[in-house]
């Protein structure tokens, strides 16, 4: 019993001598360091890397909605983890962005900055740049940053464009709505259009979330500039021109716009017929029809519903050692427009002689 006794005795001796001497749980022990610094997650400055070593906080750069004439900018931050210095050897330049960054070293455990600012363009739509940073961090020597931003236009119209009539009275222009899309108020400095087609009064003064034009349009002026813009000048912080696109409902149509002859000899005539319509369902007169080379004569002409068929015949002229031959119809309208119809021949090829 004795000798039982002194055995449970070691037992229990060595046993709180252990507990007494293991580490207690979350203790630190001598041999561990704290380091409270970090890159949003990102990897701690490691002496057991060899080398320099580029670790980016962010990658990504979002300006999100701005307006046409609006300038963002932001930093992608980076810091060197590395044992040893870390050299920028190039930062790629992008479309609309300018690059800039303080200094090209960084001693290990130093941070930096890539800066960018970017200007956004007229056009409306979403746009995504690439800088591309050239280190000499030998694990990652190129790293791809992304710049994104969606252009909008701060500043619309309603309608957004204009059809325009010549024998609707002031060519049917409506009234113009002009509206800031974010509820900053703006003004209207000027108006302009191509040709000056189009006109409307507007008070510098006047300064509103939303502002209604009556547009008025110079129809003389609108039969020679059949297409264009009217460019609406605001002060509205981050958009100075709306562009309002404007097209002039032609009063004529012709099918086909275009004739083709293929296969054809000198000499030998090509029947064609063609059309010419009033769009605006309207009766009109055909004053004359002229051939630019004589190539193109008329066989005969009658009305049909809203405009008039006509008979043609080509006749091809000599080859002169060409492959084709061109004309033009013209076809003038009283009191009104004059038409065209363009004309393409392609002669047979020779036959080669046995």
């Amino acid at each position: 019993m004795k000798i039982n006794r002194i055995f449970l005795l070691a037992i229990t001796f060595s046993l709180v001598l252990f507990s007494c001497n293991a580490p207690k749980q979350n203790e630190v022990t001598n041999n561990d360091t704290i380091n409270s610094e970090s890159i949003s997650g990102e990897e701690l400055p490691d002496e057991n890397i060899s080398g320099p070593r580029i670790v980016f906080e962010n990658k990504l750069l979002e300006f999100g909605k701005i307006g046409p004439d609006s300038k963002a900018s932001g930093e992608f931050k980076f810091r060197n983890v590395g044992n040893s210095v870390l050299e920028i050897e190039s930062v790629s330049q992008c479309c609309g962005v300018v690059i800039t960054y303080d200094k090209t070293k960084y001693q290990p455990g130093e941070k930096g900055a890539i800066k960018a600012s970017y200007t956004a363009n007229k056009q409306a739509g979403k746009i995504s740049r690439i800088p591309i940073v050239t280190s000499n961090d030998p694990v990652e020597p190129t790293v791809n940053l992304l710049l994104t931003a969606e252009v909008v236009n701060k500043v619309v119209t309603q309608p957004e464009s204009l059809k325009l009539f010549l024998d609707e009275d002031n060519a049917a222009c409506p009234k113009l709505v002009v509206q800031s899309t974010d509820g900053k108020p703006f003004a209207i400095r000027d108006i302009k259009s191509t040709g000056n087609c189009i006109d409307a009064e507007c008070d510098p003064n006047l300064k509103a979330t939303e502002i209604v034009l009556d547009l008025k349009a110079n129809v003389e002026k609108l039969k020679q500039n059949k297409e264009g813009y009217v460019d609406i000048i605001v002060t509205h912080p981050e958009m100075s021109v709306v562009t309002l696109p404007f097209d002039v409902v032609s009063r004529f149509t012709i099918h086909p716009p275009k004739i083709t002859a293929l296969n054809t000899d000198p000499g030998v005539v090509v029947v064609r017929k063609i059309w010419v319509y009033n769009k605006y369902n309207k009766d009109f007169e055909v004053e004359s029809i002229t051939s630019q080379n004589n190539y193109i004569s008329v066989l005969s002409e009658g009305k049909v519903e809203n405009g008039y068929q006509f008979e043609i015949q080509i006749t091809p002229p000599p080859t002169d050692g060409k492959t084709y031959f061109h004309d033009e119809l013209n076809i003038q309208i009283k009191d009104g427009e004059k038409l065209k119809v363009d004309c393409d021949g392609f002669y047979n090829p020779p036959q080669e002689q046995e």
